[in-house]
C-alpha cells in the first residue's frame, strides 16, 4: 500500500504543491474572465487558457485524494 500520509513531510509538500495550484487556478480563472469582458477576444487564446485550467483542477483534485487516508472496508 502506497500511503503518503503516513510521512508528515509528504503531506506538508503535497499541501504546498495544493496551494500553489490552486492560486494558479485562480488566478487563470482571473484572466479568463479578464478576457472574455474586451471584445474580441482571441479564442484559440481562450480555449488554451480553459484546458489549462482544467489540467491544473485535474492535479488539484489528484492531490486531494493523496491527502485522504484510504479506508479499509
Amino acid at each position: 500500500m502506497n500511503d503518503t500520509t503516513s510521512d508528515p513531510l509528504d503531506a506538508e509538500a503535497i499541501k504546498a504543491k495544493l496551494e500553489t495550484l490552486k492560486t494558479e487556478h485562480r488566478d487563470l480563472d482571473e484572466v479568463i474572465d479578464r478576457l472574455i469582458e474586451k471584445p474580441p477576444f482571441d479564442q484559440l487564446q481562450l480555449q488554451r487558457l480553459k484546458k489549462r485550467k482544467l489540467g491544473l483542477k485535474d492535479q488539484i483534485l489528484k492531490l486531494e485524494s493523496q491527502l485522504i487516508p484510504d479506508i479499509i472496508a
